[in-house]
């Protein structure tokens, strides 16, 4: 078996900061690599809600070619930490501010986001943030193979809604045998 293939620079120094913060809360080396992926595919304005300590912004940046990304953390001090990694990247905002701070900045053509706050992520509530054919990224899934999706013994009617809005053509994607992610196309 060979070694997963080197970090990007920016990814490593993310890591760092988040191991000096305490904060082991961040986006998968899996689900990084989607997301540096699909920024390669983009331009204009990316968007990331709930960056902790940077490591899902860092993979967004690793990717994008020509661009910029916008990014809110709720909690000052992991905003503060997020900072550190960006301070001399004048393409990359880190905001300690709420997600919602960010209506009025978009639409994006890429929006990245933590599946853990529901009430926050669905699909009504993000949809006019991104332009048509712009993608959202939703990580944090457990993989299923039945219909409707079930989490812990319930309809998982946040995977449900997505797969099903018309606004939006949208796939489940496994990033690990144990993970999932969801990306949505705007139509």
């Amino acid at each position: 078996m060979s070694a997963p293939p080197d970090l990007p620079e920016i990814v490593t120094r993310a890591f760092d900061v988040c191991r000096r913060a305490g904060y082991v809360s961040f986006c998968r080396n899996e689900t990084g690599r989607l997301l540096a992926t699909l920024a390669a595919t983009r331009s204009g304005t990316l968007a990331e809600f709930g960056t902790g300590c940077g490591v899902g912004t860092a993979w967004l940046r690793s990717g994008i070619r020509e661009g910029r990304i916008l990014t809110a953390e709720l909690d000052p001090r992991l905003a503060k930490a997020a900072q550190q990694i960006f301070v001399e990247d004048p393409d990359v905002e880190v905001l300690a501010a709420d997600w919602s701070t960010l209506h009025d900045r978009g639409p994006f053509s890429l929006l990245f986001l933590d599946s853990g706050s529901p009430s926050e992520v669905g699909v009504d509530s993000i949809a006019d943030l991104v332009e048509p054919g712009g993608i959202v990224v939703l990580d944090d899934f457990v993989p299923c193979a039945q219909w409707p999706p079930i989490t812990s013994g319930r309809v998982d009617t946040l995977r449900e809604s997505w797969l099903t809005d018309e606004r939006f053509t949208t796939v489940e994607v496994m990033v690990a045998p144990d993970a999932s992610a969801l990306i949505a196309t705007r139509r």
